[in-house]
């Protein structure tokens, strides 16, 4: 049966992926941002370009009868963003979270899922690149990363008192590195995947990259269609507390720049900075609770998703002349 459905941060990479599959299962949807999505049209039937942060534009995006909220709306980014930005970050969110559950509240909307982060967890769990897969329960004693990850451990703990107090169904799912195409790849906000496609697609075969720290911090990364169906299965279950979604596919950002070469078909030389941010040394998502809950796990390999993710990154880079348009033989060739 088709819902009436809202997409906060529908101008984003993830809420704009979401809008899409919502539309083509048949839902009405409203799409609700900041800003529009930058490289394609939204699919949704309304898009309303409102600032969440205030409470009076949330109490609009959630009128009208809507079933359900998925709330990805957030000021986020890379690891250089979101350590540079603290009280920002954290100051918005905060609004952007609070208001969108009392909104969703007083307005009876069935069914709210929040978008929480690996960053919740524990620093002192997160050590060695070697590191073990963290379950649920590792965010407590809480000591996430400063910021991004307190305001979003603080927005699960409000998801929590909003379906005990007043009855609101509220879910709440941890993404870990979520990568693919139509996403941020420049300007600061950009994830891994997506700045080492844009650095190794501007490299010359043979020639430097830079690697941000030593390239043996690890991590797990999701292609964003592995994404989008974990968010609709745990939206269609009756599982209100903390799940990771994510991979188990261990890589080091060295690892992930050899990929990413590959999928370019070059060799290149690695240029590693350790001033710049790394963030923790290792993190990887134990997924037996999402197995067990979702009866699923993310399929798509690291090596899939990149092949498609880089290509559209390059095409990116082409259209706006950063890198040089190939010719037909060259096309043939590649």
């Amino acid at each position: 049966m088709a819902k009436r459905i809202l997409v906060t941060g529908a101008g984003g990479f993830i809420g704009h992926h979401l809008v899409k599959r919502l539309k083509a299962e048949g839902n009405w949807v409203r799409g609700a941002d900041i800003k529009l999505p930058e490289y394609e049209a939204s699919a949704a039937d309304e898009f309303e370009l409102l600032d969440l942060r205030n409470y009076e534009n949330c109490l609009l995006a959630t009128r009208g009868g809507i079933d359900q909220v998925y709330n990805l709306a957030a000021d986020m980014g890379g690891i250089g963003y979101i350590t540079a930005y603290l009280a920002d970050i954290s100051r918005n969110n905060i609004l952007i979270n609070v208001h969108m559950l009392e909104a969703s509240r007083q307005n009876a909307v069935a069914k709210f899922l929040f978008s929480s982060s690996a960053c919740v967890y524990a620093q002192s769990k997160q050590k060695s690149p070697d590191v073990t897969p963290l379950v649920e329960e590792d965010a407590h004693p809480a000591d996430p990363e400063p910021g991004y990850g307190w305001e979003k451990l603080f927005a699960e703990e409000m998801c929590r008192y909003y379906r005990h107090d007043h009855k609101l169904a509220t879910y709440f799912v941890r993404f870990h590195n979520v990568y693919g195409p139509l996403g941020t790849y420049d300007g600061g906000k950009e994830k891994a995947p997506a700045a080492i496609s844009r650095k190794v697609a501007m490299a010359r075969d043979g020639g430097e990259i830079e690697i941000w720290g030593d390239g043996e911090q690890t991590r797990s990364f999701m292609y964003i269609d592995d994404c989008v169906e974990g968010l609709l299965r745990l939206m269609a279950s009756d599982y209100h507390d903390a799940l990771n979604l994510g991979t188990d596919q261990l890589v080091t950002i060295n690892e992930l720049v050899d990929m990413v070469s590959a999928a370019a078909g070059k060799k290149l030389v690695k240029r590693h900075d350790l001033n710049k941010p790394q963030g923790v040394r290792g993190r990887n998502s134990d997924n037996t609770r999402l197995n067990k809950v979702l009866g699923w796990s993310p399929s798509i390999s690291l090596d899939q998703g990149l092949a498609v993710t880089y290509k559209w990154i390059e095409d990116e880079l082409r259209k706006k002349t950063r890198i040089p348009v190939q010719s037909q033989t060259q096309k043939g060739s590649a």
